[in-house]
């Protein structure tokens, strides 16, 4: 098929990968404008853009696909399918329209659970036991259209965000080249109208930890926040990034820090620390942490 690629993050290189693996022509790759990154803040192509040039793909970076003159563009490339997953992007409904086939959409959740921009993130946030990939035809709604494939996996009793976007993505980039495959045989299946979710964008704010929550609460926002943007404590004037944690027992005021191993006590229980990051210094275990940062037992975090 001739495919138009629309993505941006890591979360889509496989799935690139996979349809030029599959033998698909890709006539065009579509992401995000390089943004400025790094100390020196210089210009960075995301990792699609990047993925793209080294695959001898055109690629364009437009800032909108809201002019005429950009959904022409789009339209002369004569696709037969726009495959689209964490593009960023609106796509005005001439664009929608313009692939013979249409636009379909990859998304890590089970649909109509979790629509918008942070499935993975919430879905481990809220305690779902499950989650997925749905390959959804694509419409001028959030995350509404009709789902012509979907496949659903355990979210593990540990898993972070980080784990589970990997997951989801192998899982994704399998799941398109079956569809395409099989896109003449399948038929799409509206959303039900009930069980809807929406997966806010992640907020900073949401970031500190409240120690007077729940372990079971606290540790699904570590996870769920894992590696990005990374719950975090305050020691002193001093903040901690934590990346990893399990619940664990523990007494005591909520924020009090435990020894053997490293524990912060939460309103009910507490919470083994596994991974951390303190500001400036790379992510380390805790038995390196405390070697760097004697975090003494009884120490109260806010």
């Amino acid at each position: 098929m001739r495919v138009i690629f629309m993505g941006t993050p890591d979360f889509s290189v496989p799935v690139l990968n996979a349809l030029v693996d599959a033998g698909h022509e890709l006539v065009c790759v579509y992401c995000q404008p390089p943004r400025p990154a790094g100390r020196g803040k210089k210009e960075r192509p995301s990792p699609v853009h990047a993925r793209a040039l080294a695959l001898g793909l055109p690629v364009r970076t437009p800032v909108s696909l809201k002019s005429a003159s950009a959904q022409a563009e789009f339209g002369a490339l004569q696709a037969d399918v726009a495959v689209v997953v964490a593009y960023g992007l609106i796509l005005p409904q001439a664009v929608l329209d313009a692939p013979a086939r249409g636009c379909l959409n990859i998304h890590a959740s089970l649909l109509p659970r979790w629509r918008g921009a942070a499935p993975i993130h919430r879905a481990i946030m809220a305690g779902d036991a499950k989650t997925g990939v749905c390959i959804m035809q694509m419409e001028a709604g959030l995350d509404t259209g009709p789902v012509l494939a979907r496949h659903e996996v355990d979210i593990g009793p540990h898993e972070t965000t980080a784990s589970l976007h990997d997951r989801l993505s192998e899982m994704g980039a399998g799941l398109i080249v079956e569809t395409l495959t099989n896109l003449d045989g399948l038929s799409a299946t509206p959303q039900p109208a009930e069980g809807v979710t929406y997966a806010q964008k992640i907020d900073k704010s949401e970031a500190r930890v409240d120690w007077h929550q729940p372990a079971e609460d606290v540790d699904r926002l570590i996870r769920g926040l894992s590696p990005f943007p990374g719950a975090w404590t305050l020691d002193g004037e001093t903040r901690i990034k934590l990346l990893e944690s399990r619940p664990a027992q523990g007494q005591g005021a909520p924020g009090q820090v435990l020894h053997d191993p490293l524990r912060v006590v939460c309103g009910a229980g507490a919470v083994e620390l596994i991974r951390l990051q303190r500001a400036g210094k790379g992510v380390q275990d805790a038995e390196a942490f405390l070697r760097g940062w004697p975090l003494e037992a009884g120490r109260q975090l806010e």
